[in-house]
């Protein structure tokens, strides 16, 4: 399940750095989010991309899964960074640095790396990356209230553009990339190397980049997190449609839809689907759709890993590994990867 915000994709998209996102809005997004639901809803399977989770009421929702007993990547991943933080920030420590934040999300772990460097660097940014303004505005007021003088630089742009806007900005120093929550996982595994290739064309030698990834486990701890007792993680699935209805004036009955979740071995990956209950025509942007009693919509891929593919994912990107921390249940798995390559 991706953290709040977890991917705005890479592809176009403006740039507005340092600080300021003059004349920016997010309107665009608006009209992509609609865009997306008519194309993804044509296609067969029907699918959703999981991005649109993330309106105010799924990113309350989602706050919820992360407290319930079932979900455990963000424990694990919290566990991960209060225990090994000093290794993961000590290549930054009395070094002009900047901590890049791709998807802030509530910032919880983020300011777990920011309490070990802020006021131990000489000259420290932070700079959230994000295509929302609303997502930036929200993560640089949390950080600046959080570490009184801290350099707050939110970059609106994708991924990839951000970054390789901050690494041609004078005196940005070494970036330290966090993508962290294991949202490389919501891609297929191609899309999930060539993610990362970008990333690291966009970086420079010396550079960091600290990648979450939720290691494969036992299937029972892994449909909990996905499909949990008290509803909570269907509520966040269904709120999607609610948000076609508020956003884009769809009429989706979320009552004749139903949460599943499955597991595919071959990928492997957990899967989350919005199953229709009867014989349906729900209408977006003017278009009518048909459903078929148990037609399924895609809305949610969470790939699972082992040790040998964070191998394979840093030595197809031309990374060097750094080191690898792990909770004390080994099911998640931080990884400190370098851009190989003498320092300028």
């Amino acid at each position: 399940m991706p953290a709040p915000r977890a991917l705005p994709g890479l592809a176009g998209g403006g740039l507005a750095p340092g600080g300021s996102i003059p004349g920016r809005t997010d309107q665009p997004q608006a009209d992509r989010f609609l865009r997306d639901v008519l194309a993804g809803l044509s296609s067969r399977p029907r699918s959703l991309p999981s991005v649109y989770f993330y309106d105010a009421q799924g990113s309350e929702i989602f706050k919820r899964i992360m407290a319930l007993e079932e979900y455990y990547p963000t424990r694990c991943e919290q566990e991960i960074l209060e225990t090994h933080g000093e290794e993961v920030v000590a290549p930054f420590l009395r070094r002009r640095s900047t901590l890049v934040d791709l998807g802030a999300g509530d910032g919880a772990k983020t300011r777990l790396l920011l309490s070990r460097l802020h006021r131990r660097c000489p000259d420290l940014t932070y700079a959230p990356v994000d295509v929302s303004c609303s997502a930036l505005a929200e993560s640089s007021a949390r950080m600046s209230a959080a570490f009184p003088g801290l350099s707050v630089e939110p970059v609106a742009a994708e991924y990839a553009e951000g970054l390789a806007w901050l690494g041609r900005r004078e005196g940005s120093g070494s970036l330290l990339v966090l993508f962290l929550g294991s949202n490389i996982g919501n891609l297929e595994r191609a899309g999930a190397h060539r993610l990362l290739g970008e990333l690291r064309a966009a970086l420079r030698p010396g550079d960091h980049v600290l990648v979450g990834f939720d290691l494969l486990k036992d299937l029972d701890v892994l449909r909990g997190a996905y499909d949990d007792g008290l509803g909570v993680t269907a509520a966040f699935n269904l709120n999607l449609l609610a948000r076609m209805n508020r956003e884009l004036g769809a009429d989706f009955d979320l009552g004749a839809f139903a949460h599943r979740a499955t597991f595919d071995p071959e990928r492997p990956a957990m899967e989350s689907w919005l199953e229709s209950q009867r014989d349906q025509v729900a209408t977006v942007g003017g278009a009518r759709f048909a459903f078929q009693a148990r037609e399924r919509i895609h809305t949610e891929i969470s790939c699972k890993y082992r040790e040998s593919d964070v191998t394979e994912f840093a030595r197809s990107a031309g990374f060097a590994e750094v080191g690898r921390f792990r909770d004390r249940r080994g099911w998640f798995l931080d990884a400190l990867w370098r851009v190989p390559g003498r320092v300028r």
